[in-house]
């Protein structure tokens, strides 16, 4: 009885082994899609009164929770019965991913903002509270599409391994991405909070002052540069999958500029595609709608 239960734990022993291996090579090859993943979620958690950072933060952590509790399973099994679907997962995935990209470059490029009376006062909360709840929505699909690709990538460096490690692999990485990801964007937008609470610590005196008075001045350019590395990361993540999973595309670039540059363009063409697209189908739809 004795030596059943050691070997039963010198089993689990040997299975959480493999899967610390397995998960830190996971780790290192989905370093690159997690630096874009908390490039884009830190630009989508910023911009709002300080009173509602940390409640839209959590309900976007929250979303991502749920996305990884639906794509860690299904990608598991997608890739035991139809590996070939995945393939098709990624490129749509791509294809929002461009188009999120995109609009927020057309955006920059032709939005006015409204002057006087065009914005009504009274409708200036309700106008908030929709943009907040857009902003959570567009960021937790956004987030669907990181993580689709954060599994796949965790997954392919166990595919010689038994399913038990494979799951819990997979299960490793999206807890330890949602949980660093969201972690270091909770530090991000209440840098200016910790900025105060030195300078009142130190009576606005000395270097712990100096340091405070830095991390408030410096939250602004921070949020301005997460809005552009985020829209770069998504252009970046989206051109790659087209690049690595669209055999014509990848066959026909250009050697003479560098990949990376290649997988830009490739994804600015898709996005601008894409919004062409959208619309097109929306002045339809208003049009229909006005008759």
């Amino acid at each position: 009885m004795a030596s059943g239960i050691f070997a039963i734990l010198d089993d689990i022993a040997a299975l959480m082994d493999d899967v610390a291996v397995t998960s830190k090579v996971a780790a290192s090859k989905t370093a690159g899609i997690l630096g874009d993943d908390l490039a884009v979620n830190a630009e989508k958690a910023t911009g709002f009164l300080a009173s509602r950072e940390i409640p839209v933060l959590w309900a976007i952590t929250k979303g991502s929770f749920i996305n990884k509790l639906i794509i860690v399973p299904i990608v598991l099994l997608l890739n035991h019965y139809l590996p070939d679907a995945i393939k098709y997962v990624l490129i749509a995935g791509g294809f929002y991913l461009a188009f999120e990209g995109v609009e927020k470059i057309v955006e920059f490029i032709f939005h006015r903002p409204k002057k006087g009376e065009e914005v009504i006062a009274e409708d200036k909360n309700e106008q908030k509270e929709v943009s907040e709840k857009s902003k959570v929505k567009s960021a937790i699909i956004t987030d669907f599409i990181l993580s689709v690709e954060i599994v796949i990538i965790a997954l392919s460096t166990a595919l010689e391994k038994p399913w038990a490690i494979q799951i819990m692999t997979v299960s490793v990485i999206a807890i330890v991405a949602t949980v660093g990801v969201y972690g270091i964007v909770a530090l991000i937008v209440r840098m200016d909070d910790a900025g105060y609470k030195l300078i009142k610590l130190s009576n606005d005196k000395g270097a712990v002052s100096t340091l405070g008075h830095f991390l408030v001045k410096a939250l602004p350019y921070v949020i301005k540069t997460l809005g552009v590395v985020g829209t770069i990361a998504l252009l970046l993540v989206s051109g790659e999958i087209f690049v690595h999973n669209i055999d014509y595309i990848h066959h026909h670039l250009p050697t003479n500029i560098p990949i990376k540059i290649s997988e830009v363009l490739v994804a600015l063409v898709a996005g601008l595609l894409v919004v062409l697209l959208v619309t097109i189908f929306k002045k339809i739809f208003k049009t229909g709608k006005a008759h």
